[in-house]
């Protein structure tokens, strides 16, 4: 696992680059460069303002899904929980300050009992993960329907102001994103649970004839990415003034996305956060960048799932043997134009 998710920039150098990391840096780069001949637009200060809150949700949101793609599972709850998070935060407030944080501990106490609902279901049941999650969703999304009933409300002064602020010229949603994902990487990189909850995902059985508590951090997973859901869906509301019931949506696709073009396998194992969210400005940029060519909104949606494509393509097909298998046909052509070319006797 190690050796697919990890390469070394010189075999001398003590200092290590994932190919994840590595593969999105270039990518971004180059989209950046493009975006700046092709549609200038996409790059101007007031674009990517405005552009980096939702960059940083967008990350935050795959930071959470990465940790249940860990353990080879995928959350597809996403857009209920976000949604559900966005709407608890605006509606029982009803634009009042003082009851803020009590939204906010309500908020994050469902997520905590959604999050054990899917670990339940998924590490102790033993249910698939999609169809454990997306029967969540369903229920998450009644919830929705029921507090919201159908009506956007009005974000508290205070979260607008926190969330919508910056601070040294950046929105205050990047130092949101940075924080999750210093959380993250300490986590996973730093701590006996987090170096554990990697090499359960990485071998099952091996960790488990190790000792290791296999279901208990399966299920844990699904929690943690309850929490960021949550989060994300508690900086909508303060990014957007009326969230609707449905915010969510939009999240289901991308959160896959830059957790796959970020490099970390779906198969489980090694995570990597850093590339996850550059992966996200990647995905958010190149989205501005369809929309600044004039592209309709149906063709934004074939380009995020073509991101997708490509980055499972990328870091899951076994390249040596695509080029070992278009050599021998190669050979094998020239072997029948060389035996056509001979004069027959």
């Amino acid at each position: 696992m190690a050796d697919r998710s990890a390469a070394t920039l010189s075999k001398g150098s003590r200092f290590q680059v994932s190919k994840g990391l590595l593969t999105v840096l270039v990518s971004t780069a180059v989209l950046f460069a493009l975006s700046s001949a092709l549609a200038p637009t996409s790059v101007a200060p007031g674009t990517l303002s405005g552009m980096l809150p939702f960059a940083a949700i967008l990350a935050i949101v795959g930071l959470g899904q990465m940790l249940v793609i860990q353990q080879a599972g995928i959350d597809l709850s996403v857009a209920g929980a976000v949604s559900l998070a966005a709407v608890i935060v605006t509606v029982y407030p009803t634009g009042d300050n003082a009851k803020l944080v009590p939204a906010l501990l309500m908020a994050f106490a469902v997520s905590l009992a959604t999050g054990a609902l899917n670990g339940i279901l998924i590490g102790f049941v033993k249910l698939n993960p999609i169809i454990a999650t997306l029967g969540t969703n369903s229920l998450l999304y009644g919830l929705v329907m029921a507090i919201s009933q159908g009506i956007p409300r009005q974000t508290t002064p205070r979260l607008q102001s926190i969330v919508t602020s910056q601070t040294f010229g950046i929105p205050n949603t990047v130092y949101f994103a940075l924080a999750t994902l210093l959380i993250v990487i300490l986590f996973l990189r730093k701590t006996v649970a987090g170096r554990r909850f990697e090499s359960i995902g990485a071998s099952p059985a091996v960790a488990s004839i190790s000792g290791l508590r296999v279901r208990t951090h399966l299920a844990l997973a699904y929690v943690w990415g309850q929490l960021l859901y949550t989060l994300a869906g508690v900086l909508i509301a303060g990014v957007i003034s009326s969230p609707n019931g449905s915010m969510g949506d939009a999240y289901l696709l991308p959160s896959v996305a830059v957790v796959v073009l970020g490099g970390t396998s779906l198969l489980g194992g090694r995570g990597l956060p850093t590339a996850t969210v550059i992966a996200a400005v990647f995905l958010s940029q190149l989205d501005q960048f369809v929309l600044a060519l004039g592209v309709n909104f149906a063709v934004r949606t074939l380009v995020q799932a073509a991101a997708l494509a490509i980055g499972v393509a990328i870091y899951t097909v076994d390249w040596s043997r695509v080029r070992a298998v278009f050599s021998r046909l190669l050979s094998a052509s020239a072997r029948r134009q060389n035996q056509a070319s001979l004069p027959s006797a």
